[in-house]
């Protein structure tokens, strides 16, 4: 599981969640293939929790065998807080929960190399299956 080993604030700001107005704002930083020559690109905003990203990443590596490559491009900084089951409105902010990466549309998620294409495009469509985002396969040209 990935987690910051420091961070500043205990507990963050939640930002907005409007997904709508949030998938409006493509990314600018990590749009494009960097080292890998497949990439699964997101379509839509989400929150990534560390959970997710390591299922996708468990299924990936299981495709890629030992001759292929896998790159995480995300990393889940950002920490979310939970109260508990039944517990009344106010009395504070819950406690932190886990991190979450902020994945807005157009972000390369992953990356995969040293294997065949369809082969490839196999371990991205079920490491997409994983992540709470809409997803399409990019490769490089």
């Amino acid at each position: 599981m990935l987690f910051p080993k420091k961070v500043k604030h205990r507990k963050w700001f939640t930002m907005r969640q409007h997904p709508v107005k949030e998938s409006l704002h493509a990314e600018t930083r990590g749009i494009d293939l960097a080292f890998g020559s497949y990439g699964l690109k997101a379509t839509k905003y989400a929150r990534v929790t560390s959970n997710q990203i390591e299922a996708a990443r468990k299924v990936m590596a299981r495709y890629a065998t030992k001759s292929g490559k896998v790159w995480i491009r995300i990393f889940p900084d950002h920490p979310f807080t939970q109260k508990p089951a039944e517990v009344k409105m106010g009395k504070g902010k819950g406690d932190p929960q886990g991190f979450v990466a902020e994945v807005k549309p157009g972000r390369i998620m992953f990356e995969i190399d040293g294997v065949e294409s369809n082969v490839a495009h196999e371990a991205l469509r079920k490491a997409g299956t994983k992540l709470p985002v809409k997803t399409r396969i990019v490769n490089r040209v």
